[in-house]
């Protein structure tokens, strides 16, 4: 089955993602794409930190080449380091971040907040942070806490838009959950929109329109001017046109008329003449069969 080979590949992917991800957690990696070639097969990494993914002299780079090529059998990898443009955007990057705080002995709520207005200032449309767990310390029960900010969407297609990524934290106290979800400020939803724009594009096309109008008795008055040019024009061109085309027109209808009765004579010598008299010895046989009905009718009566 064709399903199981594309199942295979992608479980392959989600472990060297889980691998990679344990080896490079403090360059602040994110995700890997695969791309095959008949030659390589090409991994890049996408990382907050590339130098610490590269290393002195490209250390880490070649120890996880030989170790994805001898684990999970990828002929020729070859790996490629991307530089995530803005971390303060990405979810995975900043829940990481935020697990890593927890762990080390940070209040969950400082880093919270702090990490919320980060994204904020960095231009987000909008942020939802839940963090679940054991947040009131040691002997106390579980509890949520949910920070939200801005605009996001929950349910739908629409959802697509929006960056999400959860994790965990260990900290002595017990297990903390993050789940994060921010809106780029890129991102434009079909269901959203804005007023003051709207207005403006009005503004613009009411000004076209006024700049049209401005220029409308300019082109009425060019043109009233060739009306009257051609009005000036003598009125006997006029009339020997006219006389031209009726001439045109006689002769085109004599051609025509003189071809039609050359087309019916050349039919009428093809055809044979039928003889329309009949010959009168049937019309007497006739005129005797009529006779004697008429007497058979009266001798009827």
């Amino acid at each position: 089955m064709i399903e199981r080979f594309f199942i295979q590949q992608n479980i392959k992917k989600m472990e060297l993602e889980e691998y990679i991800g344990k080896k490079l957690d403090r360059a602040g990696f994110t995700h890997i794409d695969i791309v095959k070639t008949p030659l390589i097969t090409r991994i890049v990494l996408h990382v907050a930190k590339p130098g610490l993914a590269i290393g002195k002299g490209g250390q880490t780079i070649k120890q996880l080449t030989t170790l994805i090529a001898e684990k999970y059998g990828i002929d020729n990898p070859q790996i490629e380091i991307q530089e995530i443009k803005n971390p303060n955007m990405n979810a995975k990057v900043i829940a990481d971040r935020m697990a890593s705080l927890i762990q080390k002995g940070f209040s969950w709520r400082s880093v919270v907040f702090r990490s919320v207005r980060d994204i904020m200032t960095a231009g987000a449309q909008g942020v939802e942070l839940q963090v679940k767990g054991k947040l009131s310390g040691k002997g106390g029960r579980k509890r949520k806490q949910r920070i939200a900010f801005g605009y996001m969407k929950k349910v739908g297609d629409q959802t697509k838009y929006v960056d999400y990524a959860k994790t965990a934290a260990y900290p002595k106290a017990g297990a903390i959950g993050i789940k994060l979800r921010i809106i780029h400020p890129e991102a434009v939803f079909p269901d959203k929109v804005d007023v003051l724009k709207v207005v403006e594009s009005v503004k613009k096309a009411g000004a076209a329109s006024a700049s049209v109008v401005a220029h409308a008795p300019a082109a009425e008055a060019e043109i009233t001017e060739k009306q009257n040019v051609e009005e000036t024009k003598p009125e006997e061109s006029i009339a020997g046109k006219i006389e031209e085309i009726f001439e045109k027109k006689k002769e085109e209808h004599k051609s025509e008329n003189a071809k039609t009765k050359e087309a019916q004579i050349e039919k009428a010598k093809e055809k044979p003449e039928e003889k329309s008299s009949k010959p009168k010895e049937i019309q007497l046989q006739k005129a005797a069969e009529k006779k004697e009905r008429r007497k058979r009718k009266v001798e009827m009566k």
